[in-house]
């Protein structure tokens, strides 16, 4: 027996309602009208959808191998086919722990100073706008982006960097847009730009290859040195592809996110001091800020770390995942019949009242308690979850670091309430914002602190 729901109207399904109306809002009345797991048919394809922690835990972790990942062809072609996202079996396994091991603490932990550098440059660009605000959203896109490349390829020349971030613009714009190869189309530009960043990143291996610097620690050096039982290595085609997916999964999240934590700051005002107060007692004892931050500093902000777990769970940026059946599937009695798309609904869960009190009220007090299993999946789980969550909440911590201490900032506009997507939730209008910078904050050896 299927799922109960509905399938909408022939071809087009429910694809209609659902983008004629806050997503959140379509699963949650669905989730209402017929349970934690109810069928629809969306984006041309019949879906199951699975909004309970059991459910999302039978399909992301206990029963995977039942389970494949799934995307559009088009969206397939503009990251690359070799991306490790699209994949299962020994390929996906290895790429995975190799990727792991390039974001894993021991490694993100060097990239504190450029990261620091990175999120310094960006509030001072902002702060000196001469009083015109900022797009938060976009601002924040280039400013992960640059983590991003950091991580990849390290301290890379001003030259590819240009040129990568050219590219890689030209791609993400196109990258949701209806897939019609025509010149001239968003499409086709991304296509372009695609194979554009491919032949970069050809150029940067060569010259790695040239001046033996095929032992860097990011992780385009451990792609480089990657070799699977057989001795086999990667192409450049596989290490481009899979650079790319890792720009395109720390890009607009991480963005986005941090977005979202700067209205949550803006507007809890008690919140934000209580940050401020946290912060400025790391700032104090890096002598007023003159010396740099640690990575040992960054894993004593648990107020801060609340923030952003708790922003983690209000915005959801990753409200769900596609999966599909890969045979005929029996669930809570219901049948998941091969080739359907199945929807694990992590906001939803997220934002369930049995799991988190007073969901929609922000409130980071909650994560003083460990949630109970399976209810809080921002990175999602399983051996598809995002294997780059530790550079994320260290981007964050020292932007907000900084952000606190020499900065202030406030929302444009009369209000600015409400949710774009595209795809990912942002903020209205991008949340546009003024930025200053604060008088030093003094320190007990000269005056009194401000």
């Amino acid at each position: 027996m299927l799922p109960p729901g509905s399938m909408g109207w022939p071809c087009v399904g429910e694809t209609l309602q659902l983008y004629s109306q806050d997503p959140n809002d379509f699963f949650t009345h669905k989730q209402t009208r017929y349970g934690n797991i109810f069928k629809s048919h969306i984006l041309g394809c019949p879906c199951v959808m699975l909004a309970s922690p059991e459910a999302a835990r039978f399909v992301l972790v206990t029963h995977a191998h039942l389970f494949k990942p799934t995307y559009p062809k088009s969206k397939e072609k503009m990251i690359g086919p070799f991306a490790l996202f699209f994949h299962q079996g020994n390929y996906h396994t290895n790429l995975r722990k190799l990727v792991q091991s390039s974001f894993a603490p021991e490694a993100v932990r060097k990239l504190v100073p450029g990261i620091e550098a990175i999120a310094i440059s960006a509030l001072e660009s902002w702060a000196s706008t001469s009083g015109q605000a900022i797009h938060t959203f976009h601002e924040m896109k280039k400013f992960s982006f640059e983590v991003g490349i950091l991580s990849i390829f390290g301290h890379l020349g001003g030259k590819y960097m240009e040129e990568l971030k050219e590219n890689y613009s030209i791609l993400d714009k196109g990258y949701n847009s209806f897939p019609t190869n025509l010149p001239g189309t968003a499409y086709n530009k991304a296509i372009l730009a695609r194979k554009r960043l491919g032949e970069i990143m050809s150029e940067i291996i060569c010259e790695r290859r040239e001046k033996d610097l095929l032992v860097e620690k990011d992780l385009l050096g451990h792609l480089l040195n990657f070799k699977n039982e057989e001795g086999q290595t990667l192409s450049e085609d596989q290490i481009s592809d899979n650079i790319v997916g890792v720009l395109f999964a720390a890009q607009d999240t991480t963005a986005s996110l941090l977005t979202w934590i700067l209205k949550y700051l803006h507007d809890d005002q008690k919140l934000l001091e209580a940050v401020k107060a946290e912060q400025k007692m790391i700032y104090e004892s890096n002598d007023g800020g003159k010396r740099p931050l640690t990575w040992a500093q960054t894993r004593k902000m648990p107020i801060t770390h609340k923030v952003i777990l708790e922003s983690l769970r209000m915005a959801s940026i990753v409200s769900f995942t596609f999966r599909e059946a890969v045979v005929d599937v029996e669930y809570e009695g219901y049948l998941i019949p091969k080739g359907w798309k199945v929807m694990p609904l992590f906001r939803n869960i997220h934002h369930n009242p049995e799991f988190f009190v007073d969901p929609q009220n922000f409130d980071p007090s909650r994560f003083e308690v460990v949630p109970k299993p399976n209810t809080f999946m921002p990175f999602g789980t399983g051996v598809h979850a995002c294997p780059g969550n530790e550079l994320a909440k260290l981007e964050m911590l020292i932007l907000i670091h900084h952000l606190v201490t020499k900065f202030r900032w406030e929302v444009v506009g009369s209000q600015q309430s409400g949710t774009e997507y595209g795809p990912f939730p942002v903020p209205r209008k991008g949340l546009p914002l003024k930025f200053w910078k604060e008088s030093p904050i003094k320190t007990p050896n000269n005056c009194a602190s401000s």
